[in-house]
């Protein structure tokens, strides 16, 4: 319900100007008086995911960045009222969607109405209106403007945007990237321009020029599988070969379908081997990430997906943003937002880690970042920095989960009670858009030249192995992994069993062939080297 106009004013002056030393949850490194999103949230009890940088003015000349907090000095102070804060918000801090339209829907449109009549012209407060009626989805009493210069919706040297489309009603150009449905929005961090900068795009291309094709066909055929069995592992799942290669399969085709529900659906199919015990399909009920209460057998959630009856307008807003929005992004960006706002919403009762992971795939190669068939090892590269993953996952779910309120079902599951749909439309992806930004860094500067350098030493130990004695491939991949594991030396009991026939000559010759080839580097064992 809209706040009463005179409540509204009284309410302002005595909440905006309050100094505080706690909000919430947070500490502030100083006493200081909220500032834009921090004051708005405070005023008008705004119950929303936390902004990951909150500001306030402090009583000292000097700028302070600590524990998510800006403080500023008191010359940044703004009017204590919703005008002060919401411009302050727009022009220090970038757009917080989520907290936008709650607001939005707390004020309802008279103030954003006499903003508007105040200063017609006014910059930030044609964009204020612009994304009030964007947010809202409904237009406020106010003929078009004729007045002012065009201005972005979203700041581009603050937060990541597309091209856009003007919109003459508000002389505001649209280029949020997203839709109502989903936009969540990235902040142009120095890692990421540095990042960008890099041209990981080109640079990714330029390896697989130079390299002969057979090769590269088989380190892709390779590190597909290697991908695909690191995914299962991620969940805890020791699969077999079968459905690992089935997803294997899958992955190396990323990119060469559209998003759309059946596409979901199908995803969902391979990833799922035995559904007797799983409700296939987007859910019907709620979810979490989480466990049960040893005792009372009660949810003990980390994270909570998305309620159902908001699956179907949230997956179109995944879909459009897939269709209109991704292209025009960096790739990288695109494949971040995409697939965490995936797992977030956590459409399915069971397969949403793999598929969130195909959908990164999905983004990079529809974009040309890498071309099809080629897979970037993503999940393998995951594996090895689970923990950093983890808290990509939780900086968002953690701010979150205070927000979400549900109670327990019989089932054991949880069942939502408050309208939560757009904090899984709007929030700030960019912890996951760094994350992943890492792990394509280790690809191709570390992995994609490892294995197909293992590759071509692994061909020059099979041509100089021939020279020594002919032998069936079974056995000489198995003489590879005894002396990749034991350090170039074949075991006794190795000796004395599957390689029996050998001469001790020729287990020197052997031991003196893969010394040579990997002096000074210990290869990573494969399973097969017959792709």
């Amino acid at each position: 319900m809209p706040v009463d106009k005179a409540t509204m004013d009284v309410t302002e002056q005595q909440h905006f100007l309050d100094p505080i030393n706690v909000f919430q949850d947070r500490r502030l490194p100083v006493t200081a008086k909220p500032a834009g999103y921090a004051a708005l949230i405070k005023a008008y009890d705004l119950q929303v995911p936390l902004p990951r940088k909150l500001c306030a003015i402090g009583e000292q000349h000097k700028f302070l960045e600590s524990d998510g907090w800006s403080i500023r000095s008191p010359r940044y102070e703004p009017n204590a009222s919703l005008e002060g804060h919401l411009t302050f918000a727009l022009k220090y801090e970038g757009l917080d969607l989520a907290v936008l339209k709650k607001l939005f829907a707390v004020t309802g449109p008279d103030p954003v109405v006499r903003l508007i009549r105040s200063k017609p012209s006014g910059t930030y407060f044609r964009r204020i209106w612009f994304l009030y009626e964007w947010l809202m989805g409904t237009r406020v009493d106010l003929p078009d403007t004729n007045k002012g210069a065009y201005v972005f919706a979203v700041d581009p040297q603050k937060q990541f945007s597309i091209p856009g489309r003007r919109s003459p009603r508000h002389r505001v150009v649209n280029n949020l990237p997203g839709t109502p449905a989903f936009c969540p929005l990235v902040y142009r961090t120095a890692s990421l321009n540095n990042w960008i900068d890099s041209h990981f795009r080109s640079q990714f291309q330029d390896i697989l020029k130079i390299l002969p094709r057979e090769l590269v066909t088989r380190a892709a055929a390779y590190i597909s599988l290697k991908d695909s069995r690191a995914s299962f592992t991620i969940e805890g799942e020791h699969s077999n070969n079968i459905r690992i290669r089935q997803w294997s399969r899958a992955i190396s085709q990323a990119g060469s379908q559209p998003l759309e529900r059946n596409e979901f659906l199908r995803l969902q199919r391979i990833v799922i081997d035995d559904d007797r015990f799983i409700s296939m399909g987007f859910r019907r009920e709620g979810g979490f990430v989480g466990l049960h209460d040893q005792t009372t057998r009660e949810p003990v959630p980390d994270h909570v997906s998305a309620r159902p009856e908001d699956l179907p307008g949230l997956m179109e807003g995944l879909v459009a943003f897939e269709q209109k929005v991704a292209r025009q992004l960096d790739p990288v960006v695109a494949a971040a937002v995409l697939s965490f706002g995936f797992v977030y919403i956590h459409p399915f009762e069971d397969g949403n880690g793999r598929v969130h992971r195909y959908l990164m795939h999905h983004i990079l190669v529809q974009s040309g970042f890498n071309p099809p068939g080629i897979v970037i090892p993503v999940s393998a590269v995951i594996l090895e920095a689970i923990d950093e993953y983890r808290d990509a996952l939780e900086d968002y779910a953690q701010r979150l989960l205070p927000v979400v309120r549900w109670e327990p079902t019989a089932k054991g599951n949880v069942r939502v009670l408050n309208d939560t749909g757009d904090f899984y439309r709007f929030f700030d992806a960019t912890p996951q858009t760094e994350f992943l930004y890492r792990c394509i860094e280790r690809t191709i500067t570390k992995e994609l030249p490892k294995e197909t350098n293992f590759l071509k030493n692994h061909d020059m130990f099979r041509k100089q192995l021939a020279q020594v004695i002919n032998m069936p491939e079974r056995l000489s991949d198995l003489l590879f992994r005894f002396l990749d594991q034991n350090e170039g030396r074949l075991s006794n009991r190795s000796k004395r069993k599957e390689f029996a026939e050998l001469t001790a000559d020729e287990v020197s010759k052997i031991e003196s062939i893969y010394y040579d080839i990997f002096i000074g580097e210990k290869p990573k064992a494969v399973e097969s080297f017959r792709s």
